[in-house]
């Protein structure tokens, strides 16, 4: 009997562990910053990106945000969405290669959007809306690395990129994916959309894969649990044959 408690006891403490880990995974990978809508046609014109900054500190708060537009694959016509509390400075960059366009040739993009003076709160996060006019069609997705700045002094740098294995590292930039015109529906609506009616889209996307994520780390822990469980029927299955025995 001894030994069938010390056996309950671990296989509880495993699991308790377990399911532990399984919980700060997820609430790590939801902690990234990252971009909404996840993809948007080549090309697009008329559109929003929106940059969600998570707070992942507990004693600090997220008193800056910068993100760096790339230039070799230029986003033209950018704006920025007012946003309570913070302040926003856009800074321009003369382009290497001119960019022709309907309008004529553009020489100079944004190439890094810098938002100061407010506060992400432990356990919040801030969405931060930026417009533009026309995405490039000549790549298949665009990077957004991303500087985040506390308020005791820390950095965090999300500009890492995913390897050819498609590992996702430590702190990813946000990565916009770029599909071929007509091949994505929800992409192409979302470029057509009012800045008002494309937030709450993005919302509600964004919503569906936090939801998504926290459903599969649930769905995990209860697997978990049910091993355990069976362990446990199994464990005691024996010590009751081995009773009767005696």
């Amino acid at each position: 009997m001894s030994t069938t408690r010390t056996t309950l006891r671990r296989a509880g403490a495993v699991t308790a562990l377990t399911a532990a880990g399984l919980l700060v995974a997820a609430g790590v990978a939801a902690a990234h910053v990252t971009v909404h809508p996840e993809s948007y046609a080549k090309g697009a014109t008329d559109g929003v990106l929106t940059f969600r900054v998570p707070n992942e500190e507990d004693a600090a708060s997220t008193t800056k945000v910068q993100v760096f537009l790339p230039t070799d694959h230029p986003v033209l016509g950018v704006l920025v969405s007012p946003r309570d509390g913070w302040t926003a400075k856009v800074t321009t960059t003369k382009l290497k290669t001119p960019v022709k366009t309907d309008d004529g040739t553009i020489t100079e993009a944004a190439s890094e959007i810098t938002w100061t003076g407010g506060k992400i709160g432990a356990g919040q996060f801030e969405d931060f809306d930026v417009a533009f006019g026309q995405l490039p069609e000549d790549t298949g997705g665009l990077t957004f690395k991303t500087l985040q700045t506390y308020s005791d002094g820390k950095v965090v740098r999300w500009i890492e990129e995913a390897g050819s294995g498609g590992e996702e590292p430590e702190n990813p930039a946000p990565v916009l994916k770029l599909t071929a015109k007509g091949g994505d529906d929800s992409a192409t609506a979302a470029s057509a959309a009012s800045p008002k009616s494309a937030d709450t889209s993005t919302s509600t996307t964004a919503g569906s894969d936090s939801t998504a994520r926290s459903l599969g780390s649930a769905g995990l822990i209860v697997g978990v649990l049910g091993l355990a469980a069976g362990g446990y029927a199994v464990v005691r299955g024996r010590s009751g044959a081995g009773s009767r025995g005696e």
